[in-house]
């Protein structure tokens, strides 16, 4: 059998597992159907006409067996201040979802289940153009109407057996932790490659920045590695979100498809939670030295979670090298109580003593200030090297756990969230005492210590 046929039958393969049956797609139309109803029906209580839409994939035919999302837009008129639409689009929520609750995009909005449907019932305004948008989420409906139009039950399927595929390498999903490709984006690169053949083939061979402009709109210019021109609004790149690392690791898994087709690929890899005893075997066989700092998990929703992860895991890791505590790699980690920042430092612990180089003598009033401000105190020196002052003073921080558990750590940037948290109250975990955090984290760290090209 040549590639190309094991590439198709690959693909037959996993359409034919992630494809809805008809039963479902029945139980999933009934459902809407009893949700459109019982929302028309709140509505009519209140003196306001709006619009119910159902948007996402299961409006575009392109969510994946198993999947029990039902995603139902309010589109309220523009002239109604935002405060009543918040009001309104909470009322009809609870009145239709009693049982829901409420979470905050950039209105308030009310989830809930019907029938075994996880339900989100979203206001929004019914603009006439996404140019004339008032939140994001405005933007919603014309992505599923600009799909309907040009989705055909072929680019369906495909775009299905991708999103499996960006599953199973781990790139999907534009949540902020993942920063992958989102199922619009999917969605609509499917559609500019004619299919999930097309889009593996041109990816393999992307030299980011690759820029795609469906509806050839020619003006907004981005830095992004992937840019793809939303067809509803040209001042919007729907790949904004994501990162360097997933394109890279999309092209690379797209190359294995196109070089070794199988199913594997398709289907996250599974990996087993590791001991207390077998973390510490593993720092122990790299030869380094890991450094945790464990936090009480802030009151914050995961995407702003992991930005602040992000920028408090960088803050602390540039100003640890800054201070001689060289590092392999960093992660983080998080459950529903705590979040974990962890450094696995090549340099752990540093001389008594640090070299400071000063301005050469010939540039005098610099010099000068320099010399007097070293020359009676504890340092060594100050002495002279080629032409310049040097001293050897002592140093803060000989360890980077003594740095760690210092005021000196507020000084860093860090996400507002952390800061707080750490304020409260933190835990340092050094050497074999980071294997104790297997007994919450063993998947987290049996990647660390196991790093592949999947997310």
């Amino acid at each position: 059998m040549s590639e190309e046929d094991r590439f198709d039958a690959v693909v037959t393969s996993v359409a034919g597992r992630v494809e809805p049956d008809a039963p479902e797609r029945q139980a999933m139309e009934e459902a809407v159907e009893r949700l459109t109803e019982r929302t028309r029906d709140a509505l009519s209580e209140f003196p306001v006409d709006a619009e119910v839409m159902q948007v996402g994939s299961t409006a575009r035919g392109t969510w994946l067996a198993g999947e029990r999302d039902i995603d139902l837009f309010v589109c309220f008129p523009p002239s109604l201040d935002t405060d009543e639409l918040e009001r309104y689009g909470l009322d009809v929520g609870h009145s239709v979802l009693p049982d829901g609750r409420e979470e905050f995009a950039e209105h308030p909005y009310v989830v809930g289940e019907l029938d075994g449907f996880d339900v989100d019932l979203v206001p929004c305004y019914a603009v006439d153009a996404a140019s004339e948008i008032q939140s994001s989420v405005d933007r919603t409906p014309f992505h599923t109407i600009y799909l309907r139009k040009r989705m055909t039950p072929a680019l369906a399927s495909d775009v299905r057996v991708c999103k499996q595929f960006m599953r199973g390498i781990g790139v999907y999903g534009s949540d902020l932790r993942t920063k992958g490709f989102s199922g619009y984006l999917t969605e609509l690169l499917v559609l500019e490659h004619d299919g999930f053949r097309g889009l593996v083939e041109a990816a393999a061979d992307w030299n980011p920045p690759v820029r795609f402009d469906p509806a050839d709109h020619g003006t907004a210019s981005f830095a992004d590695p992937v840019v793809v021109i939303d067809p509803t609004d040209p001042e919007r790149n729907v790949a904004a979100v994501l990162s360097r690392e997933n394109v890279a690791r999309f092209q690379h898994f797209a190359r294995e498809l196109l070089a070794d087709p199988r199913e594997e690929l398709f289907s996250p890899a599974e990996v087993d939670p590791l001991s207390a005893a077998e973390v510490q075997e593993g720092f122990v066989a790299r030869g380094t030295t890991p450094l945790a700092l464990r936090v009480s998990r802030p009151d914050i929703v995961e995407d702003q979670l992991w930005p602040q992860l992000e920028r408090s895991r960088e803050g602390i890791a540039d100003e640890l090298v800054r201070r001689g505590f060289d590092i392999f790699r960093t992660d983080a980690f998080a459950d529903d109580e705590e979040v974990v920042l962890l450094f696995e430092l090549a340099v752990a612990e540093r001389p008594a003593i640090e070299r400071h180089t000063g301005p050469p003598v010939h540039v005098q009033a610099h010099a000068r200030r320099f010399y007097e401000g070293y020359a009676d105190g504890d340092a060594y020196g100050p002495f002279i090297e080629d032409d310049r002052y040097v001293v050897e003073r002592e140093r803060e921080f000989t360890t980077a756990k003594s740095f760690v558990e210092s005021d000196a750590l507020l000084d860093v940037a860090l996400g507002v969230h952390i800061e707080s948290a750490i304020e409260d109250g933190y835990e340092v975990l050094a050497g074999d005492e980071v294997a104790t955090l297997a007994e919450r984290f063993g998947h987290e760290l049996a990647h660390y210590l196991s790093p592949s090209a999947r997310a």
